[in-house]
C-alpha cells in the first residue's frame, strides 16, 4: 500500500477498509452499512422529513433520497406527506425493525471488531479526530 502524504485519499482508503469489514458482517442478512446506518438513523428520529433526515447525516439530499427509494421498493419505509420528497415524513415499516433486529448482533461484532484493532483508546481518539474533519464542512 502506498502511502500518501493525501488526507482525503487516507481517510477515503480507510473508510473503504471499514465498510467492507461492516459490509460483510452485514451481508448475511441483505443489508450494506450504509442502509443499515441509514434506517437506524431513521428509527432514532422517526418520523422525520427528508430535509431533517439528509442534514443529520451529512448527505445531500439528492443521494439521500436515492438511498430511500431503495428501501422504500424494499418495503422497509414508509414515506408519508408532503408534495415532494423534501417534505414528506419517514418512518420504518414492521419489516425494516425485524430486520434491524437480525442485524445488531452481526453490527456489534463488526464493532468488536474494530475496538480489538484499536483498543479502547484508540476508538476513542479515532472518534475524537473524526469528529473534528466532520465540522470541516
Amino acid at each position: 500500500m502506498t502511502n500518501t502524504p493525501c488526507a482525503c485519499t487516507r481517510a477515503r482508503r480507510a473508510a473503504r477498509s471499514l465498510t467492507n469489514l461492516y459490509d460483510s458482517a452485514l451481508k448475511p442478512v441483505g443489508l450494506q452499512i450504509t442502509q443499515f446506518s441509514l434506517l437506524r438513523t431513521i428509527d432514532r428520529m422517526a418520523p422525520v422529513n427528508v430535509s431533517t433526515l439528509a442534514d443529520a447525516m451529512l448527505l445531500d439530499r439528492s443521494t439521500l433520497g436515492r438511498n430511500l427509494t431503495v428501501l422504500e421498493r424494499r418495503g422497509m419505509l414508509v414515506l408519508t406527506g408532503g408534495t415532494d420528497q423534501r417534505d414528506r415524513s419517514v418512518t420504518l415499516a414492521p419489516s425494516a425493525r425485524r430486520l434491524l433486529q437480525k442485524a445488531l448482533p452481526r453490527w456489534e461484532q463488526a464493532q468488536r471488531s474494530v475496538s480489538k484493532l484499536l483498543g479502547k483508546r484508540g476508538v476513542a481518539d479515532l472518534f475524537d479526530l473524526l469528529e473534528k474533519v466532520e465540522a470541516l464542512r
